[in-house]
């Protein structure tokens, strides 16, 4: 007996009005909705220049390419979108439909064949190898393929589509007719709008080979750069696994699944969903034909290192140390020097989560010298640091890589902040800021919702918050809620930074049962910052032996992770600790241990607020100005790389 594959592969199927004879081999087949656009070609080039105006025609043409390649759409939706750039045309198609959908199935078999007519003649309509052109033949040819039942199939169909449309046509306008309130009106078209924007990749049934790479294309690029334009984690998720129904093995459509799954949080159906798109990725192929036989090592090691990647993320770092020393292991067997790269920075996130892992990273650095990789966190000084991302940047300019040049930008922003620089801080993210506005312009797509302008913008708040000026680091917070929405992938940043600047304000203001409340929420998003605002919540309301406790295990757990920043952090707060229960020869040599790791590793901000408070201790005054962590807003690999 014949699987479902092998049935779907020879045998020609009806799925939902849609006519197509191999999924998994044919790039077009014939729908409704394909014939409602055949019969707006059709239309435009039987209108003469002087019926359509320059304009209409120029908003016509704009209109078909998303039409010609993407998914199927409602005849109402279709019939408001051509009324949107020509009334008149508008008109013609609906016509000409409703006649072809009313009458005999001879009149559709008599459309098909004047549409070969456009290609007759010394100057033709349409252009055989222009976009139109291969369209009109694509659907000719798998028009003349079907059989007779097919056909009627079809026609039966198109019958049904244009029912469908013409009731919710009907819908429409008779709900203008009843709405009063022109408020009411306008929040329920707006509404309107979105269920019939679901619902039209949801009812159109299995879409083409083109469809389906338009489709994840598109949505890909929205969860890239700016996710509240793509579709819902559900819908998307609901349309991804009609495609893999159809052709289980489509590779993309795994990874736009792994991509949706990290959207929510959820760790099975990532990882689920990242396996199978390189084990399809391998079985299809695709990575042999264009490297040859180093392409199915190329993907085992790849698969890894995302793999490695995903449990860091959901804090799986036992795991990810296993996957990524799989992946360096493939990858010296190899020789491939980008995949090492790669997993040398990977190596040094680990390094910062768990302690054991840093043995492995020290070990990997001295193999990987002649790559020069900058760093931080090893007390570079600012001018020796700023030359090193200064070559990284020509190569970004050079090969017009946006992304990467937004990175480095975000990358400068944090480590001038690392330094307490808070002016070139400031200017390296209004630079960051302007420069994706002027993109979004050029390319019409709000490129401004990537993870580098979300912790530009976090910076850009704390700045304003450090300087007193709360007013404006919640306008700022606002513009971040509105771009990155709560179920957003990036709204943890601003979460974070929204909390610290809460509990930065409480304290100032001694409202500390409201700073304590705070906590919760911050040691949520991050563990450490957490437990150090807890015990500098404790210290202000004079528990000093549990404020004592939590910073004690705070201190050797930083100190195992190399975090220098909360080391001097938590060694002010011990100080001060020590300070105020009456132990001052404790705690001076606790400032100068701090003073020493300031300057160690070029934290001028540090540096001084341990100076002030040195001066202060020595002169038998206790007026201590420990601040919490300064570390850049969730954007730890930005700090870091």
């Amino acid at each position: 007996m014949a699987s479902v594959h092998e049935s779907l592969y020879f045998n020609p199927m009806m799925t939902n009005g849609v006519v197509h004879a191999n999924v998994f081999g044919i790039k077009d087949w014939v729908t409704p909705y394909k014939i409602a656009v055949l019969v707006l070609l059709n239309e435009m080039s039987r209108t003469g220049e002087g019926a359509v105006s320059l304009m209409e025609r120029r908003r016509l043409n704009q209109l078909l390419l998303p039409l010609l390649q993407g998914p199927d759409i409602t005849l109402s939706k279709l019939y408001k979108l051509i009324e949107e750039s020509c009334p008149q045309l508008a008109n013609s198609v609906q016509i000409r439909i409703k006649l072809m959908a009313e009458g005999e199935l001879k009149d559709m078999e008599q459309f098909f064949d004047d549409l070969s007519d456009s290609f007759s003649g010394t100057e033709p309509e349409v252009h055989k190898t222009s976009v139109v052109g291969l369209f009109l033949r694509h659907m000719i040819l798998a028009y003349s393929k079907l059989s007779f039942s097919q056909v009627f199939k079809l026609y039966t169909a198109l019958q049904q589509y244009f029912q469908n449309g013409e009731k919710k046509t009907v819908e429409d306008a008779d709900m203008e007719l009843t709405s009063r309130d022109e408020g009411e009106r306008k929040m329920e078209k707006e509404e309107l709008d979105v269920s019939v924007r679901e619902e039209e990749v949801s009812c159109s049934g299995p879409l083409s080979q083109k469809q389906a790479e338009f489709f994840l294309s598109q949505q890909a690029s929205l969860l890239k750069n700016d996710e509240t334009k793509a579709l819902t984690p559900a819908s998307l998720q609901k349309e991804l696994n009609n495609l893999l129904k159809f052709n289980p093995d489509f590779a993309e459509a795994h990874y736009l699944s792994y991509l949706n799954n990290l959207r929510v949080q959820d760790v099975f159906s990532s990882t689920h969903s990242l396996l199978h798109y390189f084990d399809r990725l391998i079985l299809t192929g695709a990575e042999s034909k264009s490297n040859g036989e180093e392409g199915y090592g190329r993907s085992l090691r790849y698969a890894a290192l995302n793999l490695a990647a995903l449990h860091c993320r959901f804090g799986h770092y036992q795991q990810a140390e296993l996957a990524l020393q799989e992946a360096i292991r493939i990858a010296q067997e190899s020789n491939d020097h980008v995949c090492l790269q790669h997993c040398l920075s990977w190596l040094y996130v680990l390094g910062q989560k768990r302690s054991d892992s840093y043995v492995l990273l020290e070990h990997s650095v001295k193999k990987a010298v002649h790559f020069g990789l900058p760093r931080a966190f090893a007390g570079k000084t600012a001018n020796k640091l700023m030359d090193a991302l200064k070559d990284s940047d020509l190569l970004h300019w050079k090969h017009s890589l946006s992304e990467l040049i937004d990175i480095s930008i975000a990358q400068k922003t944090a480590i001038w902040r690392l330094y307490g620089r808070s002016t070139m801080a400031l200017q390296q993210a209004q630079m960051l800021l302007s420069m994706n506005s002027l993109e979004a312009v050029n390319a019409g797509v709000q490129q401004n919702n990537t993870e580098s302008f979300a912790v530009a913008l976090c910076h850009l708040a704390e700045l304003h918050a450090e300087q007193g000026c709360f007013a404006a680091a919640s306008e700022v917070l606002k513009h971040l809620k509105e771009r990155f929405p709560p179920n957003s992938q990036h709204a943890q940043l601003w979460m974070l930074c929204d909390q610290k600047i809460q509990f930065d304000r409480a304290m100032n203001d001694g409202k500390y049962h409201l700073a304590d409340s705070l906590v919760t929420g911050i040691t949520a998003l991050n563990s450490i910052e957490g437990v150090y605002r807890k015990a500098v919540v404790l210290q202000a309301q004079n528990q000093m032996s549990e404020a004592h406790k939590l910073l004690q295990k705070l201190l050797v757990h930083c100190q195992k992770l190399k975090n220098t920043e909360m080391v001097i952090s938590v060694l002010l707060s011990v100080a001060e600790l020590y300070w105020r229960s009456s132990s001052p020869t404790i705690a001076l040599p606790m400032l100068l241990q701090a003073l020493a790791l300031s300057k160690e590793y070029r934290l001028q901000y540090l540096a001084s607020e341990t100076v002030l408070n040195l001066a202060f201790a020595q002169s038998g005054k206790v007026v201590f100005m420990c601040k919490p962590s300064r570390e850049a807003c969730g954007g730890v690999n930005l700090v870091t790389n």
